[in-house]
């Protein structure tokens, strides 16, 4: 999914997709359903014209992402400070 930038990158993304009402997909759900295990293309969900929902098709991810951040911390002297004191509330 594409995260947020600004609000025209999110609006082409969701031109590209699919878009459905939520009544039109609540009547044919299992269609929907079907058509994104298929095409792998995912679905916006809408409400009033207003896109509320996205669904995608489910993939397996493995642990790449914890692989890239293995050996990223360089050094690290306390672990129990936090890392802003301004930060937390409850040090208030």
């Amino acid at each position: 999914m594409l995260t947020m930038v600004n609000n025209s990158l999110l609006y082409q993304e969701q031109a590209m997709l699919e878009t459905v009402s939520k009544s039109r997909f609540k009547a044919k759900a299992l269609e929907y359903f079907r058509k994104i295990e298929q095409d792998g293309q995912a679905v916006i969900i809408t409400d009033h014209g207003k896109p509320v929902l996205k669904i995608v098709p489910f993939e397996e991810k493995t642990q790449t992402v914890l692989q890239e951040l293995r050996n990223s911390v360089l050094r690290f002297d306390d672990p129990l400070e936090p890392v802003a004191l301004d930060d937390w509330d409850a040090l208030k």
